[in-house]
């Protein structure tokens, strides 16, 4: 049964203001579905973070919820991705977005641009009593019915808020609240905190010139030790400069942030660049000085590279899991965010069709199996191995990779970038819509 217009409509509390929860408010909102509130721990929403990447299917979500043409005047449509060796010579090529077939574009876009957006959108929508910031869940309880004297299934949630004397009542509580959440931690009590690989991660935007045709993603360096992804987030302003996402990788024997409980996750702690230019000795490229973007960046930040195993369940009676609370999974895909935003849609949809109980099991059947492929996919690296054996064969660089690597062993990065995006071009063009239509 649907739960759209109904006399009782749920009483649905979202934890988490990041990409996924706003995304699902707006979601839940297009639905039909109207009492929603979100609850923030962070007290202000400011903007932090550095770049993503939004896959075409994330993209479909938000153009069909009305934000096509907002979020094209923030971002950068990716026309390429492309892999270079660490003195220069390409790799790989392919195309990206539209210009892989897709009818959708693949948009690089800052963090903060992106969030500021969905909140304008929620606030405008939902109006501003929607979210409450400040308010950290805590944990959350089922609150049992009592019929005839007998306990029966939960039909509701009682979620604690951090500085609330009195637990909020809800009929569905979505954890929207991140890779350290705290709806999976009352789950899973014994899961314990986010898993390493043994990966550092420095991530800085650099002011700088465009590269290449201002369109493209370059991963850089190939050898087992040390990666670097570079891409822009704004295009080119008057001065012909843009914004810069940069991110280098390196397996490292320390972890400053090994003893964080919240797995590194701090925008606000930062790291000179020398830390970062160590890594990149004797690199070069005719494209692109990343030694000098990442001298000129104002903030460099140093994370572990971490995710979660799967689950075998993402519900709890009326408590669900969303994004990265229920699926974090490594950078290496450029997917994260993406997932968040198909889960959001998914889940709307479904409660606009059935009963929560039902809903919430239509949402996991199609949602856990395809993000636990794209958590694999993520986590075996795949380009990697091809990257290391095109640096055994050619340490010293190359002029054309065809002199290293016959085609069809570069051919495996291609299928590589398919599995990591979890879906392809004519898939998502002939998948129906997941809107609500009356």
């Amino acid at each position: 049964m649907s739960l759209v217009g109904t006399r009782n409509p749920p009483r649905i509390l979202i934890a988490g203001a990041g990409i996924g929860g706003l995304t699902t408010a707006l979601s839940l909102h297009a639905a039909g579905l109207r009492d929603v509130r979100i609850v923030e721990a962070c007290p202000n929403l400011r903007a932090v973070g550095a770049g993503i990447n939004l896959q075409p299917a994330a993209v479909r979500e938000l153009t069909e919820l009305g934000l096509g043409q907002a979020l094209d005047a923030c971002a950068v449509a990716t026309g390429r991705l492309e892999f270079h060796h660490r003195y220069g010579g390409l790799i790989w090529s392919e195309p990206r977005g539209r210009d892989a077939g897709y009818h959708w574009p693949q948009y690089s876009v800052h963090r903060a641009a992106l969030q500021e957006l969905l909140l304008a959108a929620v606030r405008e929508r939902l109006g501003p009593q929607a979210l409450s910031t400040g308010r950290r869940l805590l944990r959350y309880e089922h609150a049992g019915e009592t019929a005839r004297g007998r306990k029966t299934a939960p039909a509701a949630v009682l979620a604690f808020l951090d500085g609330e004397t009195e637990p909020t009542a809800c009929d569905l509580l979505i954890g929207a609240d991140g890779i350290n959440s705290a709806v999976r931690a009352t789950m899973y009590p014994d899961e314990g905190p986010p898993l390493r690989n043994g990966i550092s991660m420095w991530r800085g935007v650099t002011e700088a010139p465009p590269f290449l045709d201002a369109r493209t993603m370059v991963i850089i360096g190939c050898n087992a030790r040390v990666k670097a992804v570079v891409y822009p987030v704004t295009r080119p302003g008057p001065d012909g400069r843009c914004l810069l996402n940069w991110v280098v990788e390196a397996r490292t024997a320390d972890d400053p942030s090994a003893d964080d409980p919240r797995g590194g996750a701090d925008w606000d702690r930062s790291v000179p660049a020398d830390e970062v230019l160590a890594h990149l000795d004797g690199w070069r490229s005719d494209f692109l000085d990343l030694h000098a973007v990442v001298s000129a960046a104002p903030l460099i930040g140093r994370y572990p590279m971490i995710d979660r195993d799967p689950l075998p369940t993402w519900r709890d009676g009326r408590a669900v899991l969303l994004g990265d609370a229920a699926h974090p999974v490594y950078p290496t895909g450029s997917n994260g965010a993406s997932q968040a935003i198909v889960d959001a849609r998914v889940l709307a949809w479904a409660l606009a069709r059935h009963g929560v109980e039902q809903a919430l099991a239509r949402y996991e059947a199609t949602r856990l199996p395809q993000t636990t492929r794209v958590l694999g996919a993520h986590r075996r690296l795949e380009p990697d191995p091809v990257l290391r054996q095109v640096e055994a064969l050619a340490p010293d660089g190359f002029r054309d990779i065809r002199h290293v690597l016959p085609d069809d062993r570069l051919d495996d990065i291609r299928s590589c970038t398919r599995q990591v995006t979890g879906t392809d071009a004519t898939a998502l063009n002939e998948r129906s819509s997941w809107s609500v239509t009356a």
